[in-house]
Parts: C-alpha cells; structure tokens; sequence
C-alpha cells in the first residue's frame, strides 16, 4: 500500500547519523507535546466561556459537567509544563554542542522561546481564578516599570 510505504520510508527506514543520542528525542517529544496540547485545548476551547464573570464557572462546567472533561483539563494542564521541560532539556543539548553558531537558528529559536512564554502566560490567566487573577496582577506590574 502506497501510504504504509510512505511512512515506512519516513519512520522507520529513515536515514539517521551513528552519533546521535538520547539528547535528540527533545525536537521531536516537542512536537508530539505540541500536537497534545493544541488538541486538548482546541477540546477545552469548545467548553470555555471567555467572560470575566463566566471563565471560572466554565472550567468548574468543564471538569464536572462534560464527559472526561476532567481528564482532558489535567492533561492540558500538565502537559504544559512537561512541554517546558522538553523545551529546556532542547535549549541545554543545544548549548551543549554549540548549536548557537547557528546565529539565524538560534535568534529563531530565542525569539519561539518568548513566543512560548507569552503563550504560557495566557492561558495561565484564562481560568481567571485567584492564582491567575494575581498572576496577572504581578506581571502586568512588573511590565508598567518599562517606559
């Protein structure tokens, strides 16, 4: 079948260096923690209410209310900061073999990082709870003393 030899070629005949080691699974486990967490909140978007008054309740509507809801809120939830370890293990290997040469990929990847940051943030926020209601207080003033 054409479509099994398409992935055959690509995952598991693929081509690959003798030296590579574990530290090259982060790029991929990336990706892989990317796609879950674009899919588990695409999930959690269909159920969430985005008024201030209403952000709280719907998470609580989410996590009792909707089937497994509970379950694709925890994954959500830890998958971000499983996605931030894959991140700084991708960011060490990357110092250590002097990935940073590369000043083009690297400025990129500095640039992805903040991108990653910021996101982060805001859907920290979105419950608006009182941890993310003081969240955001605290960054919001730590940004009023840039001019």
């Amino acid at each position: 079948h054409p479509l099994l030899k398409i992935m055959n070629h690509a995952l598991v005949d693929l081509p690959a260096p003798s030296n590579i080691s574990l530290w090259w699974n982060f790029g991929s486990l990336l990706g892989l923690c990317l796609i879950i967490q674009i899919l588990t909140g695409l999930f959690l978007a269909m159920h969430y209410t985005a008024d201030i008054s209403m952000a709280f309740s719907s998470v609580v509507h989410i996590c009792r209310d909707v089937n497994y809801g509970w379950l694709i809120r925890n994954i959500h939830a830890n998958g971000a900061p499983l996605f931030f370890i894959c991140v700084y293990l991708h960011i060490a290997r990357g110092l250590y073999y002097g990935s940073y040469l590369y000043k083009e990929t690297w400025n990129i990847g500095v640039i992805l990082l903040f991108l990653l940051m910021a996101t982060a943030f805001v859907g920290y926020v979105l419950p608006w709870g009182q941890m993310s209601f003081w969240g955001a207080t605290v960054i919001t003033n730590l940004l009023s003393a840039f001019p």
